[in-house]
C-alpha cells in the first residue's frame, strides 16, 4: 500500500492466485461445515452439564477489549527508490493504522494515503533490530523517546487485539473455524501449533495458503529479481505484499459468500442436534470407550517415553509466566484502589473525584499502566521456547498474547466489580471518612474475589496451553498406528447420520482426555492442591477462555484490509519493512 504505483503481479500470476484460493476454499469449507456441527453439539452438551459450584467471583466487564486510539507524526519508507518521508499516522480503535501526508489532511476529513490492519506485525524500536531484518539504513532524525514509547505501546496493543480476535471469541463459529484450520493443516502433515491462527478468519486462511505457496514462489521469482542487497530485498517484500493482498481479497470474498450458508447451517444444526443430543452423546461415549481400549497401550507408551519427562518443566514455566502477570495485575489494581481512597480522603471535590474514577475505570485499556503486566508475560518466553520446540510447538507469540489478554480481562473484571460495589455502598448520607471506610471494605472484597478468579484462570491457562503444546505431538506420534482402529469403528458413527459426530473427533477427544489427566496430576503437584480438576466442562481446552471478544470478522463485515506480505513469511519478518516502514 502506501504509494505503490502498481502491483508487481501480472495477469497470469493474479489468475493463478485466484485459482489457488478457490482450491483452498473447496478443500477447507467441507471441514468447516463438519466442525460447525461438532461445535454446536459441544455447546449444547455443555449447557446440559451442571456447572461448577464455585463460579467466577468477579463481575464480567461488559466493555469489549479495545485499542486505545493514538495519533502523531512518523516517517515512512516508501517510493521508488525508497526514501524516508514524514507522514501523520492514526491508530484506530479497531487496530487499523492509517497514514496521511500531514495532520491537516486528517483533521479536514481527507482520505488516508494508505492503511494496514495490524495483524501479525512486530514493533521494532531500534536501528539494530531493523538492520537485522533488512540490510538498510534508518534516517538519523527521530522524535523524542516519549513519543516513540507511546507509539510502541499503542501499536503493541493493536497488534495483540487484532491477532487474538478469534481466540477470544466464545462463538461456536469461531471455535469451529479454528478447529477446522487445525485439522486442515493436520491432514497435510502440519501437526504442531504455531502462530498462523492469529488474525481474522480471512487473514488466517491467507496465512495458511501463502505458507503453502512460499517455497514455489521463492524458487520461481527470487532468481529473477533485479538489483542486489537492499534493492533486491525491497523488490521481494513488494512481491510478497502483492501476493498477500491478492490472496486476502480472494479469501475474504469466499468467506463472505459462505456467510449466508453458514448462518442457515448453524440454525439448522441447533434444530436437529438439540432433540437428539442424549443419543449422540451416548453413542460418543460408547465409541470412545472402545477406542480408549484399543489405543491405550500405544498412547501410554508415547506419554511415558516422550511427554512425561518434559511435562513438569513446561508446567512450571507456564505457571511462572501467568502467575507473574497476574501478580502484576493485582499490584496495579491495589494501587488504583488506594489512589481513589487517598483522593476521597484528601480532596473530596466532585469534579476531581469523577476524574479519578474515570481514570480508574480506564486502567485495563491504558497501555502505559498495563505494560508492567504485559512485560511479565514476556519474561519466560525464551525458556519456554527451548522446552517446547522439540514437540513442534511454534506458537510462543500466541501464548504470550494469551497471557496478556487474560491479564487485561481480569483487570477489567476487577475494575468493573469495584465500581459496582462502590456505587452500591456509597450514598450522599456518608461523610468523607465514612465513605473511605466503605471503600476500604470494598477493596478487601474485590481483592479476595480477584485472588479466587485468578487462581481458576491460572489453572485454565496452564491446562489449555499444555494441550496446545502436547496434543498435536501425541497425535502425530500415534497416527501411523491407530488408523486401523479408526476405520473399524467408523461405520458405527456414520450409521447415526449426524455431521456432529466423526470418528476422528471422538478419537482426538479420547487422546485429549488421557493427556488432560496427566496435566491435571502435574498441576496438583506443582500447586500443592487437591481440588484441581481439568474436567472437560471445567477446564476449557482453549487457553483463551474469555467472553466478550469481538466476534465479527473481516469476512462478516465485508472489509478486506490490505495486509503486509511479512505476515506470512516462514520466519517472521518485521512488518515495518518496505514498502510500509514507519519510524517515530
Amino acid at each position: 500500500m502506501g504509494g505503490r504505483p502498481s502491483s508487481p503481479l501480472d495477469k497470469r500470476q493474479q489468475q493463478h492466485l485466484r485459482d489457488q484460493v478457490e482450491a483452498l476454499l473447496r478443500n477447507f469449507l467441507p471441514q468447516y461445515r463438519v466442525q460447525l456441527a461438532a461445535s454446536v453439539l459441544q455447546q449444547i452438551s455443555r449447557e446440559l452439564v451442571p456447572q461448577e459450584l464455585a463460579g467466577c467471583q468477579l463481575l464480567h466487564s461488559k466493555k469489549l477489549p479495545r485499542v486505545r486510539e493514538h495519533c502523531g507524526p512518523l516517517t515512512q519508507l516508501r517510493g521508488h527508490p525508497p526514501q524516508w518521508q514524514p507522514i501523520f499516522c492514526v491508530l484506530r480503535g479497531n487496530g487499523h493504522l492509517e497514514w496521511f501526508s500531514h495532520r491537516e489532511e486528517y483533521e479536514n476529513g481527507g482520505r488516508p494515503l494508505g492503511s494496514a490492519a495490524l495483524t501479525g506485525y512486530t514493533v521494532l524500536t531500534s536501528q539494530r533490530e531493523y538492520l537485522h531484518l533488512l540490510d538498510t539504513l534508518c534516517p538519523d532524525s527521530a522524535a523524542t523517546a516519549e513519543a516513540q514509547r507511546a507509539w510502541r505501546l499503542a501499536l503493541q496493543g493493536g497488534i495483540r487485539l487484532r491477532g487474538t480476535v478469534l481466540q477470544r471469541s466464545q462463538a461456536p463459529a469461531a471455535r469451529a473455524f479454528l478447529e477446522a484450520v487445525r485439522l486442515y493443516r493436520q491432514h497435510r502433515g502440519h501437526f504442531g501449533h504455531d502462530d498462523m491462527t492469529l488474525g481474522s478468519d480471512a487473514e488466517v486462511l491467507t496465512a495458511v495458503l501463502v505458507r503453502e505457496l512460499l517455497p514455489a514462489l521463492r524458487a520461481q521469482t527470487q532468481p529473477g529479481l533485479r538489483g542486489a542487497g537492499r534493492a533486491r530485498a525491497w523488490a521481494w517484500t513488494e512481491l510478497l505484499d502483492a501476493v498477500h493482498a491478492a490472496v486476502l481479497a480472494g479469501a475474504a470474498a469466499g468467506l463472505r459468500a459462505f456467510q449466508p450458508e453458514k448462518d442457515e447451517l448453524l440454525a439448522a444444526l441447533e434444530r436437529t442436534i438439540r432433540p437428539d443430543v442424549d443419543q449422540l452423546m451416548g453413542l460418543r461415549g460408547r465409541v470412545a470407550g472402545r477406542l480408549r481400549t484399543e489405543v491405550q497401550g500405544a498412547l501410554e507408551c508415547c506419554l511415558r517415553r516422550r511427554v512425561d519427562a518434559q511435562l513438569p518443566r513446561v508446567t512450571q514455566t507456564l505457571l511462572d509466566m501467568v502467575e507473574a502477570a497476574l501478580a502484576a495485575v493485582q499490584t496495579l489494581l491495589a494501587q488504583g484502589m488506594d489512589r481513589l481512597d487517598r483522593h476521597l480522603r484528601g480532596n473530596p471535590s466532585g469534579a476531581r473525584l469523577r476524574k479519578e474514577v474515570y481514570s480508574f475505570g480506564e486502567m485495563p485499556w491504558d497501555p502505559e499502566l498495563m505494560q508492567a503486566c504485559y512485560r511479565e508475560a514476556e519474561r519466560s518466553r525464551g525458556r519456554l521456547e527451548q522446552l517446547v520446540v522439540p514437540f513442534g510447538f511454534l506458537g510462543a507469540q500466541s501464548l504470550v498474547f494469551g497471557a496478556q489478554d487474560l491479564a487485561q480481562q481480569l483487570m477489567a473484571d476487577a475494575v468493573a466489580t469495584f465500581l459496582q460495589l462502590a456505587d452500591q455502598c456509597l450514598t450522599r448520607a456518608l461523610d468523607c471518612n465514612q465513605a473511605a471506610q466503605q471503600l476500604e471494605k470494598v477493596r478487601g472484597r474485590v481483592l479476595k474475589k480477584f485472588q479466587s478468579d485468578s487462581g481458576s484462570a491460572r489453572r485454565r491457562f496452564v491446562c489449555g496451553w499444555q494441550l496446545c503444546i502436547f496434543l498435536p505431538f501425541v497425535l502425530s506420534q500415534l497416527e501411523p498406528r491407530c488408523k486401523a482402529e479408526l476405520l473399524e469403528l467408523e461405520g458405527d458413527v456414520l450409521a447415526v447420520g449426524s455431521p456432529a459426530l466423526t470418528i476422528e473427533g471422538i478419537y482426538e477427544d479420547v487422546i485429549r482426555g488421557v493427556l488432560r489427566q496427566r496435566i491435571d496430576g502435574e498441576l496438583k503437584k506443582a500447586l500443592g492442591a487437591s481440588d484441581i480438576s481439568c474436567a472437560l466442562d471445567s477446564c476449557s481446552e482453549d487457553p483463551w477462555d474469555q467472553a466478550g471478544a469481538d466476534e465479527e470478522t473481516e469476512a462478516q463485515r465485508g472489509i478486506c484490509p490490505k495486509q503486509p506480505g511479512s505476515r506470512t513469511e516462514v520466519q517472521p519478518l518485521c512488518p515495518l519493512l518496505p514498502p510500509r516502514t514507519f519510524r517515530s
